[in-house]
This record gives C-alpha cells, sequence and structure tokens, in this order.
C-alpha cells in the first residue's frame, strides 16, 4: 500500500503528519486561510510537511509537546499544545492536524475557558446529523478534512478569551513496520517562532530487546545536537528526549527566530535472536517473523513502463535515471525484460534473459534510447509482462525456481485499448492466478490510485504514489530496495484450528530482506498451552519450515514489566490489523459482500474507538462559564467571518467527509438522479413524478455566461460562463463546455467563484483562493462550501439546496483539449416558486405524455411525440452522462431529447438566459 513504514508524524514522501496551529483575530478565518489573494503563499506554507506554529495580535505557544510510546510495534502518539492569549480581547485559534491514512485517531479533547470539551467516536452518519444540526442553528462546527488518498486532515477553531489560555491534545495509534532494517519515526519540526517548553519525548519497549536506536536533527550542528538529543537503550528498553531551552532555538545569539526547521528522526531495531517471536496478552496475540541469515533468492523481473505523451519532461527523465540505476544492481542470477506501453506495447526482449554485464549494458542502452508515444494501453502492457513471466516459468523449469516479480509505472489512466477498469481488473487477475505479486507505482496524482491499489491487493503485491518532485528518481530507487532481495515466496504462518478464534492475514506471497511480517489474532479460551504456529515457506532451491512457541514464563516477565500496557497494546494492535485488512478488501467488494464488511469495520471502530472512515468523532459543549449565548461577532466592516462563533460549540472530527450523496440522503431523501448540465453543455433533467429524465443541449458560443438558477425571492443566483474547445479534426465544430461557475446570495453578501483552477470567495472583495489541490471545509452566513480534492466542491444553503460542482481534468489524446465543470443540483428544497433559469424553472413538478414511439432517423435511436407546457414537440430517445456520483468515469442517463437548444422545453428561447456577469 501506499503506507508509511514507521510511525509518521508529518507528510513528506515517506508519509508523516502535519500539525498545524494557528492564531488569528476573533471570528477571522476559522480554516487558517488567508483573507486575501495577496497571502495565498503563506497558505501553501501550512500544506507543506512540517509543524508550523504561527501567533499574531498577542497569541503565542507556550508549550508544544510530542510525546510517543511504543511497545512490540504498536505506537501510542499523543499531541499536547497550549496556546496563551495575552490580548485584552478575544483571539481565535486554530489546530490543524494531518496524520498518515495508516493511523488512527482515538481521543482528542480541548481545554479552554474553564470547560474541557471531550470527544465521542460515533457512526458518521449520527455524527454527520450533529454537525449540521449545528451548522444550521449558528453554532461553531470544527469539520474533518480529507487530504487525498494517503493523508486526513481536520481544523479545530475557538475562541480563546482574552488573558487566557487553551490546550488542545490529539492522539492517534499506528502500527510501526519494518523497512530496510529499521523502524523509523519521523518528526518535522518547523515551530517558526521560539516556543517556551519544546519537547519530544519517545519511550520505546521491545521484548525481543533493541539491538540499534538513534536520533538525529538535520536542523542541528553536531556540537548543538550532543547538547540537546538525550537517547540511550538497555535490553527491552530505549529512550530519546529531545527539549531544546528557548537560547538553543534561536538561529543566532540575537535572532528571535528558530532555527527548529527540518527532520527529527528516530530509528531503532530489535535482536533477531530467535527464528520468530510470539508475544500474547489477555487471550491476543501477535506474531513477529522476520527470520534472518537466510540466502537471497534469484528473481525474474518484468518491468512495465507507462511511456504515454503524459510522462514528458521530467517524469520521464526521472524514469529513466531510476531504470538506469535500478539495472545497475540487478544481479547475476537474476533474469528480466522491459516492457513499455503508450498506443502500441512493445518489449525489450520478449522473453526473460538472464542478468549478464552484457545484457544489462544492452537494456541500459535501450532505456536510455526509448521515447515517448502516444495514450495509455495499460491493459495490454500489464498482460504482455504478465505473458512474460508466465511462459518463463512454464517452459522453463530452471527459471521457474526464483521469486518472480512484475512492476508497473504509470502516471495515467488507461486511455487506449481496454479501458474499462472491472475488465482490466478481472483480465489481469485471471493471467497472474496468484503465481507472482504485481507492484504498482503511481506517478503523480492525476490517476486513479485506487484503482492501481486494488488491482496489487488483488494480486499479492501493493501499489505506491511516486510523487512528482525532484526525488522522484530516488523514491523509485526507494521501492526497489525493498524487493530487491526475497528470502522466501509463499509464506504460510499457520496455528491450530481450534485455538484460534479470529486471525490477520497469515498467507504473504513473498518476505523480503529487512521487512517483518506480522501477524496477529485472538486465542480461544483455555487454548494458550496448545497455542503455536508453524511457519511454510520456500527459500532459494529448499523449503523453510519452523515451529514457534509461547514462552509463558518469558511472557510472565513481561506483564510484570509493562503491566496493563502490553495487553492493551497487544490487543489495539489486532484490532488495528483487523480493521485495515477490512478496510482494505471493502474496496474490491460490492453489494451486500461490502456491506457485511463495512457492518464489521464500523462494530470493531466502535468498540475500539478508533475514527476510521465509517466513524466520526464529536465534540459538543454549551455555553462557558461567562454564560454568554453563541455571538456573531464582524471583523471588519468589509467582510464576514468564514465560520460562527460562540460559546456553544460542536466539533466533528472524521477520517473522510461523507460523500454528496450521503450527505444529502440525510438532510432530504433526493431521487436517485439528479439535475444538472456538463460536458458539451448536456442538460439532464430529472423528472421524479414521471421516474424519467429529458435532456436538452445549449449551443452558445465561447465566452457566453448563462443563468442556471435564479431565485428572485431571495436573489440566489448561479451563473456559468462558456469555454471553447479547439476542433480535433478540420471542419469539426468547436464544442463548449462550462469553465466558469458565479454563485452569488446578495442578502448575505456571498459571492463564490469556481474555475477549472481555483474556487475563490468573495473575489470582489479580495477573498481566499484556494486550489482544487485542497481539501477544505468552509461556512459563511449559512452556506457550507465543501472542497473534495481534485474531485468536486459541494455548496449546502442553510437547511435547503445543495449543489454540486464536479471537475474534469483532460490528459493528453482526449477529445477534449481543455478542464472544464460539471454543475449539479442535489437539493431544491427551500428554493422560492418563481425560481428561474436553465436549471431552476425545473425544481418544481414538471409533466408531460409522450405517445407515438417510432423508429427515427437514426436507426439506433427512437424517436416519440411529447406533449409538454402545452407545445408539442419531436423527441429522441438517447444516452446522456451522470457525474454527479461518481465524477470520474460517470453513470449513463437515459432520457428523453428535445432539440433545438429546449425549444418547448425551456420557458422562452434560449438567449433570454444570457446574462452579462457571472454574478
Amino acid at each position: 500500500m501506499d503506507g508509511a513504514m514507521g510511525l509518521r508524524v508529518l507528510l513528506c514522501l515517506c508519509l508523516v503528519s502535519l500539525l498545524t496551529l494557528q492564531a488569528m483575530p476573533a471570528l477571522g478565518l476559522a480554516t487558517g486561510r488567508p483573507r486575501g489573494r495577496e497571502k495565498r503563499q503563506a497558505v501553501d506554507t501550512v500544506r507543506s510537511p512540517t509543524f508550523l506554529l504561527q501567533t499574531v495580535d498577542g497569541v503565542f505557544i507556550k508549550s508544544l509537546k510530542v510525546n510517543c510510546k511504543v511497545t512490540s510495534r504498536f505506537a501510542h502518539y499523543v499531541i499536547t499544545s497550549q496556546v496563551v492569549n495575552s490580548a485584552d480581547e478575544a483571539r481565535e485559534v486554530a489546530f490543524d492536524v494531518e496524520i498518515p491514512k495508516t493511523a488512527f485517531i482515538s481521543d482528542f479533547a480541548i481545554t479552554a475557558d474553564r470547560n474541557t470539551f471531550i470527544g465521542d467516536i460515533k457512526d458518521k452518519v449520527s455524527a454527520w446529523k450533529q454537525y449540521r444540526k449545528a451548522a444550521i442553528l449558528g453554532e461553531n462546527a470544527g469539520l474533518v478534512r480529507a487530504s487525498g488518498r494517503n493523508m486526513e486532515q481536520f481544523t479545530i477553531h475557538i475562541s480563546v478569551g482574552a488573558q487566557s489560555k487553551a490546550t488542545f491534545q490529539l492522539t492517534y495509534e499506528e502500527v510501526l513496520k519494518r523497512r530496510l532494517m529499521q523502524y523509523d519515526i519521523v518528526i518535522k519540526v518547523k515551530p517558526k517562532q521560539l516556543v517556551q517548553h519544546f519537547e519530544i519525548d519517545v519511550d520505546i519497549f521491545e521484548p525481543q530487546g533493541i539491538s540499534k536506536l538513534d536520533a538525529q536533527a538535520s536542523f542541528l550542528s553536531k556540537e548543538l545536537a550532543a547538547q540537546t538529543i538525550k537517547k540511550s537503550f538497555s535490553g527491552k528498553k530505549g529512550h530519546v528526549l529531545f527539549r531544546p531551552t528557548v537560547s538553543q532555538q534561536q538561529s543566532c545569539s540575537t535572532c528571535s527566530t528558530s532555527l527548529l526547521n527540518g527532520d527529527f528522526k528516530v530509528t531503532y531495531d530489535v535482536n533477531r535472536d530467535k527464528l520468530c517471536d510470539l508475544l500474547v496478552a489477555n487471550n491476543y496475540f501477535a506474531h513477529f517473523f522476520a527470520p534472518q541469515n537466510l540466502t537471497n533468492m534469484s528473481k525474474n523481473l518484468v518491468f512495465v513502463i507507462d511511456i504515454s505523451g503524459s510522462m514528458e519532461g521530467q517524469k520521464v527523465k526521472q524514469t529513466k535515471e531510476a531504470l538506469l540505476k535500478i539495472l545497475g544492481d540487478v544481479k547475476p542470477g537474476d533474469n528480466f525484460d522491459l516492457v513499455l506501453f503508450g498506443s502500441q506495447v512493445q518489449s525489450w526482449k520478449g522473453s526473460l534473459v538472464p542478468a549478464t554485464q552484457a545484457n544489462l549494458q544492452a537494456a541500459q542502452d535501450f532505456v536510455r534510447r526509448f521515447s515517448l508515444a502516444g495514450a495509455t494501453n495499460l491493459n495490454g502492457g500489464l498482460l504482455r509482462g504478465i505473458e512474460i513471466l508466465n511462459k518463463a516459468q512454464g517452459s522453463h523449469p530452471e527459471l521457474s525456481s526464483p521469486a518472480s516479480i512484475l512492476i508497473m509505472l504509470t502516471d495515467g489512466e488507461p486511455t487506449e485499448g481496454e479501458t474499462d477498469r472491472s475488465q482490466i481488473l478481472k483480465n489481469v487477475r485471471n493471467a497472474i492466478r496468484g503465481r507472482f505479486p504485481l507492484y504498482n507505482l503511481g506517478f503523480g496524482h492525476d490517476l486513479d490510485f485506487n484503482f492501481l491499489e486494488v488491482m496489487s491487493m488483488e494480486n499479492s503485491g501493493w501499489a505506491q504514489r511516486i510523487y512528482e518532485d525532484h526525488d522522484a528518481t530516488q523514491q523509485l530507487q526507494g521501492f526497489y530496495n525493498q524487493v530487491a532481495n526475497p528470502l522466501l515466496t509463499d509464506v504460510e504462518l499457520q496455528y491450530p484450528q481450534d485455538s484460534v478464534l479470529t486471525l490477520t492475514q497469515h498467507r504473504h506471497k513473498q518476505y523480503y530482506d529487512g521487512s517483518e511480517i506480522v501477524v496477529a489474532g485472538r486465542i480461544a479460551d483455555h487454548k494458550l498451552s496448545s497455542f503455536k504456529a508453524d511457519v511454510r515457506a520456500r527459500g532459494e532451491r529448499q523449503e523453510f519450515k519452523a515451529t514457534c512457541l509461547v514462552d509463558e514464563e518469558e511472557m510472565k516477565k513481561l506483564l510484570r514489566e509493562r503491566g496493563h500496557m502490553l495487553e492493551n497494546h497487544v490487543e489495539r494492535l489486532w484490532a488495528y490489523l483487523t480493521i485495515q485488512e477490512l478496510l482494505a478488501k471493502r474496496m474490491k467488494m460490492e453489494g451486500e459482500e461490502k456491506a457485511n464488511l463495512s457492518s464489521q469495520v464500523l462494530k470493531m471502530s466502535l468498540d475500539y474507538q478508533f475514527v476510521t472512515p465509517l466513524t466520526s468523532m464529536t465534540i459538543r459543549g454549551l455555553t462557558d462559564q461567562d454564560g454568554l449565548e453563541p455571538t456573531i461577532d464582524k471583523t471588519p466592516e468589509d467582510s464576514q467571518p468564514l465560520e460562527m462563533v460562540g460559546p456553544r460549540r460542536t466539533f466533528v472530527l472524521s477520517a473522510t467527509q461523507p460523500s454528496p450523496t450521503a450527505r444529502t440522503s440525510i438532510v432530504s431523501k433526493l431521487p436517485n438522479q439528479v439535475t444538472g448540465v456538463d460536458t458539451d453543455p448536456h442538460f439532464i433533467i430529472y423528472v421524479p413524478q414521471k421516474e424519467d429524465s429529458l435532456c436538452f443541449n445549449i449551443n452558445e458560443e465561447p465566452g457566453v455566461i448563462l443563468s442556471l438558477v435564479q431565485d428572485p425571492d431571495t436573489g440566489f443566483s448561479v451563473n456559468g460562463q462558456l469555454v471553447g474547445n479547439k476542433a480535433s479534426r478540420p471542419g469539426q465544430p468547436e464544442g463548449t463546455y462550462f469553465g466558469r461557475f458565479g454563485i452569488s446570495n446578495p442578502a448575505s453578501d456571498f459571492q463564490l467563484e469556481v474555475t477549472p483552477q481555483n474556487i475563490t470567495l468573495n473575489p470582489s472583495s479580495g477573498g481566499p483562493v484556494f486550489s482544487w489541490r485542497d481539501q477544505a471545509t468552509l461556512q459563511k452566513d449559512g452556506v457550507i462550501v465543501t472542497i473534495n480534492k481534485k474531485r468536486n466542491l459541494v455548496v449546502s444553503v442553510e437547511d435547503g439546496a445543495t449543489f454540486e460542482i464536479v471537475l474534469h481534468r483532460t490528459w493528453k489524446g482526449s477529445a477534449v483539449h481543455q478542464d472544464f465543470l460539471g454543475f449539479y443540483v442535489l437539493n431544491s428544497f427551500q428554493m422560492s416558486a418563481r425560481t428561474q433559469g436553465l436549471l431552476g424553472q425545473f425544481f418544481y413538478p414538471l409533466d408531460f405524455e409522450v405517445s407515438d414511439i417510432r423508429p427515427g432517423s437514426d436507426p439506433m435511436k427512437l424517436d416519440a411525440t411529447m406533449v409538454v407546457k402545452n407545445q408539442q414537440l419531436t423527441v429522441t430517445r438517447g444516452l446522456q452522462r451522470d457525474y454527479s456520483k461518481d465524477s470520474r468515469h460517470g453513470t449513463e442517463v437515459s432520457c428523453w431529447f428535445i432539440h433545438n437548444n429546449g425549444a418547448g422545453l425551456i420557458d422562452g428561447v434560449h438567449t433570454d438566459y444570457i446574462v452579462p456577469d457571472i454574478f
């Protein structure tokens, strides 16, 4: 998976977490975003992989403490920060945290104004209802913002009273993974100020004994590191403490700036004296398997490389650099081949060849020479690579014993050959048939990483994202190093069936040098005496067998040393691994099977109080000690607060944002189809009374602005501007698409401008600018705006209407040469009966009758006669695509198409809906 191999406390290429603590004037931008565009650069630093602690107007960070306790690879992590408002008036403080997707939040508390608010984890639907109710009532609401597949971010905002303080405490948990002979704890430090009490405290307890422990900070000189970092280990215990004084934090003796800016890294490993280690506590067990002194197996390697046009520039340069380095590291005794895919598929040799010096040199020459070409025939490239490995195993007995490995690198989505993802998954699964693992490397962000991840999981491998950055070559090399030295294949850890009640994954296709296999489970009552583990695997030209027994005396000794913490951590390690595996399986399932897995995940998440994709944490408080009612305090007169702040508070923390469809099903019981406009531009009008849909196109020039929704009673409006698409062939008419939307509510001075590049709040007054790479939830004057990164945004208006804007990105070879947007009405409740616009006029019941269905001029389509609004029209049955539920692929909608710009269906003529301005 795309997960970290150790405890991560910030987001970097190896996945860590981001903690941001910001202070700003009361009732200011509660999302921590700048008010104006001129501060956009400062926002970008917030998203960088750092601790970022900013203060203004008399608010300072008194303390920041990071405490990590590791017991048998299970890391329990607590971040505590205290902020002090020394000003004579209230200030707003935002506590912003990003953690890796693989970690689970388990506790959160805020102490402010002499009140303590403690988190309560519940199912996501209940938490979302509470959030919606709080938002509508005008209470302060903090909502988790999913930050992509790998990171999850939430922000909490509170108003800190004059001359008072607030304390935040966040707890999350994760199982450390061993990579390249060690476990890593990485903390990126960048407070941007001097902190009165700064501390990082790491406590490690490993029953196997600690074999090495180190800690270093990239921002400290050797002399200062020796003074400030205290590290020690003996036997089972290790400890690292970093507690710099204020003077030791200063960038110079007379400076008020901090030198704390970079990586603080703790690395350790454990003794491997025993072949395998079994840890048992309170009827739960953890089995750690990492045998040493085994002979490296030879490998059959096939690299499948995307050479489509989108790989141009740095991507192909860095890919070639990495391949050249990897080929230089291929060992004698290995066999290999290269497959390239663009529009066409080509292989270097077409079969495995031995890794002789001459062959490796020839392969490197081939890599240096290949050029990019065409679209992305991903299915064809993979099947060619699989065929090469299968052929070697079937027809060459001498090649059947090495460990076979298939590695694919791509930056895009299938656009040539077979493009249906479900069929590609089936093709790959049927071709590999469990014989060897497939590892997918996804280069960049503009790809369907879920698709790559599911494909790898179905074929005993994992997927890893390669970030577009200066070190992409090192990322590729780092991945290869993890799989370069297989020691065992077909590894199975077996336990007596009558002794074990539950068990995590215990079959692994390959075991690599420097890694570790962890299995956890629950032992049946009174079965400890018969509990054991048998390991079966295949090594280099020999079978591997081992039996592991529980050392009960040693376990009693460990329990005396670590007590309840050991019992608790072993059980939670099992729960953590079980939930992660169920979530991974759930990605591949549909229907009843997916529902059953969801039920299991939800039950375990609630039992162990983990914030997972199916649960949320809510924190709810009433009036504070001053007895004040909820209030809305304005910042300068020309701006309004994004969020409403008062003594009554509701906070919501959740691993991922509810989807638009999940959200609206709670609020308003919508039909399965929606009304909207998308692509060139095709309008879809769902008529629930008829359980049918009507469609029409509007053909106008690029630059024209059309009124989509206009409510004269409230002034609320949505307008869209057309952009052109250069014709792909001479003589082909130029298509138009929506490239800009403006949503306005004059009664509250709310404006939102959306383009494929940016989302701008109140652009006329220099409001904050967000990009589609952001994930955020904003609230202003009863309107909630949720930006779902690179996918869509949802606008919810008080207890009524809900709209969705979908982002469409183009790719090389696409028929559309410009990014564009789609617009959907998920809920039109509370809009007045006088609402107009190309979509708004259909918010209320529409009646029509269809008769005389007959073959049309196109033999593949049917024509009919429709009576609607006292007009008799000739309509055609056709298909359009609705992207409201699946922004990437969409779903087909069958509808009656009204010709001539909707003439007869829309009120008036289409030119009546042309307006002069986006607002």
